[in-house]
């Protein structure tokens, strides 16, 4: 039996227009041999949820240099849960400062990553978070 691939939604929320971390993150999820999907930039919160349902995604990788970082993590993750669909994983990059990152722990965020992380700690993080959440189901 073929080995089921992990599949991302990676996701530029809101006006931020600086895409790079999101293209250099989704092209170091794909050179892994996961399937990624990356959205482009200016989405909004519900048609980040919708494609994360629609490509039937394991996680969802916010890209946020905004500030607007409790925002559209809290609408994800809420609007995620209101379609069924709080077993997708999410997790975001960017400028996040350290005094919220606790608080994004509790809406249910399950990493961030901040500049400087190297891509294979994100590739690391992944293939462990989501395949624990696939024994799960079992």
């Amino acid at each position: 039996m073929a080995e089921r691939k992990i599949r991302v939604l990676i996701a530029k929320p809101g006006l931020d227009g600086h895409d790079r971390g999101a293209k250099v993150i989704a092209r170091a999820l794909r050179d892994a041999g996961m399937e990624v999907i990356y959205t482009g930039l200016r989405q909004t919160s519900e048609m980040i949820i919708n494609a994360a349902i629609q490509e039937d995604v394991d996680a969802v990788g916010l890209s946020i240099l905004s500030g607007a970082h409790m925002h559209y993590f809290g609408e994800v993750i809420e609007g995620l849960k209101a379609r069924n669909a709080a077993d997708i994983l999410v997790f975001g990059g960017g400028i996040v400062p350290d005094q919220d990152l606790a608080k994004l722990k509790e809406l249910g965020v399950s990493a961030v990553f901040t500049p400087g992380t190297s891509t294979q700690e994100v590739v690391e993080f992944l293939r462990n978070a989501v395949t624990e959440r696939w024994a799960e189901q079992v």
